[in-house]
């Protein structure tokens, strides 16, 4: 694909941005006032199974809550989570969007609800939407290292934990509490609207909260010019879904039972679906595709352009998702012991997706599983715990693209993690066994795969507000049902995908080294990671035809090396300037590259607060991506001219209002996000400006 050449140079707007930054800064530091503030206090990171502070974790752990959490806010956890420092998403559409951590994503990044496993198929392939509503979170987690292997060997990428309050932990002190929020659109003319409620008498607690959306397709960024057709808009980007839980608890002095019921529907499109490939098969190494052309071209380089443009046959998922938890905590349940809690849950999960009018393949999860965790009181020293875990998913996928047959997992995990703690060094480490069964229910193929994780870690705080930290994990991951079973066209990504039953574990050796300052006007957090995967099982491009690619799940030794970081200056009470950015190189042992690996990217932040108002303004750049794979195409760098602005004042004496306002990509820059499978067919959102208001009572 041709990009113009004025995508490659910097916007006219970025001048007057830079303008604005030093102006707003030239405000605030005009303000005389001390800069002896308070540090907030450190957020408790639940799915570190200790209850540790942000501050005490050995590896970097993103948290986001309160004010940041609505700020950062978008309709799928990969936007969500998609600017912090290390964190990409997968993007397809405005339906579909998967985290990705340190350049891996799918079965390496682990997507928990409150401690428990999110069941979906967003693993199987990146058009499959998360299970998980991001206005209905409380708060969301990205934890690595030590920590994360408790909650499976498998995540080598990390954990993403989005906590919610749909179990009741305890009774409202007055009685109820609750919150409010609606918020609307330009970029896809969305609206959305959000509730949560929580009352209780006595021991009994009830929760019930609601979400729902309705956006219709996104403006793209300017001079777009698919098949040279200006397009506004990526048709098949539509995203209308709606979200609703009710949970009932009974709360004691020491601790709680509780259950929860949630319902959630999702309908989108899903654009640069490709319908020329219907007849095409493989041949051992070579695709076959009838009277198609035999020129080969790059990722994505098939005729999206003026059948999409016309936005005829866009092809839609239709989902519907039934999830039962059951979630409790007993503290003090026998002498020596601090803790029992427990997670479990049971998922119904289907979804059609429908061409032309008729459903064309449905794609179907049954899963259940359980967490048991025991936490013990000091011993010699040590403070930790163990647990037991089990799942089992039973899938099946019926119709035309029907790639992967019907397959049942079974996965049972033994875990500990133990910390110690000496002076100004605190010391972690975890190790966990893991057994997983996964047969092929047609042809009764089945593979059993056995794996030890361990990790070791350690961080020293050898000054006041300073902190170094170092882990070393050997984690085992067992491939994946699709992994060792797929075969046939996957026409949402372009693919043929074979599986190879006869797939080994991965092993992965990481080293983690992090040096932070969390007090005082300047604060910063900067992590190096050094990962070899033996046996990285990766999908390697064998063939391509008219921009269909023949992928072939395979395994070699990969290495992952990255940085990732910020560094906030406080300038005054009312100012601060945030420096962050991350980058991560991918190749195999070989010298070969992987595809859809993040590019290198770079951000300033200015943030200021006073009188019940608080604003931020940044840029942020993405590199040029040009390490690319066989059959890859390079990827055009970009920059994003973001802001924020909100006020807050009282109702009454106790109830916060706040309205807000945000803006993305006010140059209205066409991007394309590296990562993406269909990054040609559906650039990223242009000029969006979105203006909202919550309310907790």
């Amino acid at each position: 694909m041709t990009y113009p050449a004025s995508r490659l140079h910097r916007p006219l707007l970025q001048p007057i941005a830079l303008a604005a930054l030093s102006t707003l800064a030239g405000a605030a530091l005009a303000q005389t006032a001390p800069t002896d503030i308070p540090d907030l206090p450190p957020v408790t990171v639940s799915a570190s199974g200790l209850q540790l502070g942000t501050n005490e974790m050995i590896t970097p752990v993103s948290v986001l809550e309160g004010d940041e959490l609505a700020h950062r806010r978008e309709a799928t956890l990969g936007e969500t989570l998609g600017n912090e420092p290390g964190i990409t998403q997968s993007h397809f559409g405005a339906g579909a969007s998967r985290p990705i951590i340190r350049g891996m994503d799918g079965p390496r990044v682990q997507l928990l609800s409150d401690g428990a496993q999110i069941h979906d198929v967003s693993t199987i392939s990146p058009d499959h939407a998360v299970t998980s509503e991001p206005m209905l979170a409380t708060q969301i987690e990205v934890l690595r290292g030590p920590s994360a292997l408790v909650y499976g060997s498998g995540a080598v990428g990390g954990v993403v934990n989005v906590l919610d309050g749909k179990v009741p932990t305890a009774v409202p002190p007055k009685g109820h509490e609750g919150s409010a929020e609606l918020r609307a659109n330009t970029g896809a003319r969305e609206g959305t609207g959000a509730f949560a409620l929580t009352g209780g008498a006595g021991p009994f607690a009830v929760h019930v909260e609601g979400a729902a959306r309705d956006a219709g397709a996104y403006r793209v960024g300017k001079g777009w010019t698919p098949e040279g057709v200006p397009t506004r808009k990526l048709p098949g980007s539509f995203n209308r879904s709606d979200a609703g839980s009710l949970g009932l608890s009974w709360v004691g002095e020491r601790g709680y039972l509780g259950a929860a019921y949630t319902h959630q529907t999702a309908r989108y499109g899903l654009p640069g679906h490709e319908h020329g490939h219907a007849g095409c098969d493989a041949d051992g190494n070579r695709l076959h595709c009838g009277e198609h052309g035999e020129h080969e071209t790059g990722e994505d380089g098939h005729d999206h352009g003026a059948h999409d443009a016309g936005g005829e046959d866009i092809p839609v998922v239709d989902l519907r998702s039934a999830r039962m938890d059951i979630r409790g905590e007993l503290r003090q349940p026998w002498p020596g012991f601090a803790a029992l809690r427990l997670r479990a849950g049971v998922t119904d999960y289907v979804h059609d997706e429908v061409e032309d009018g008729a459903i064309a393949t449905t794609f179907k999860n049954r899963a259940h599983d359980a967490r048991v965790e025991l936490q013990h009181e000091p011993i010699a020293g040590f403070k930790g715990l163990f647990g037991l875990q089990t799942a089992q998913r039973n899938f099946s996928a019926e119709g035309e693209e029907a790639y992967v047959q019907p397959t049942s997992t079974r996965k049972t995990g033994l875990f500990m993690l133990e910390e110690y703690r000496l002076g100004d060094w605190r010391l972690e480490a975890a190790l966990r066994h893991d057994r997983q069964t996964t047969q092929a229910r047609s042809s009764g193929v089945e593979r059993n795969h056995d794996g030890v994780s361990a990790a070791l870690g350690a961080v020293w705080q050898f000054r006041p507000g300073y902190a170094v930290g170092t882990s070393l994990t050997r984690a085992s991951r067992a491939p994946t049902a699709e992994e060792l079973y797929a075969r046939g066209l996957h026409m949402a990504t372009s693919t043929y995908e074979r599986g190879d039953a006869d797939l080994r574990p991965e092993t992965a050796r990481n080293v983690d080294l992090s040096l932070r300052k969390t007090s005082g006007d300047t604060t910063f957090g900067v992590s190096l990671f050094h990962n070899r995967i033996g046996n990285y099982i990766y999908g390697r491009t064998l063939d391509a035809r008219d921009g269909l690619q023949l992928l072939q799940y395979s395994q070699a030794d990969a290495r992952f090396t990255g940085v990732e970081g910020q560094l906030r200056q406080r300038l005054n009470r009312h100012l601060g300037v945030t420096l962050f950015g991350d980058s991560v190189r991918a190749q195999l042992a070989d010298g070969g590259l992987l595809p859809r690996i993040p590019a290198t990217r770079a951000g300033l932040r200015l943030d200021a607060n006073g009188n019940a108002w608080e604003g931020r303004i940044e840029w942020v750049q993405v590199a040029r991506q040009n390490r690319v794979a066989a059959f890859e195409s390079a990827t055009p760098g970009y920059g994003m001219l973001n802001l924020g602005l909100s006020h807050t004042v009282q109702l009454g004496n106790t109830t916060p209002w706040q309205l807000y306002l945000k803006a993305n990509n006010l140059t209205n820059r066409l991007a394309y996000a590296h990562t993406s499978f269909i990054k040609n067919a559906a650039p990223l959102m242009g000029r969006s400006i979105t203006l909202g208001s919550r309310v907790a009572f």
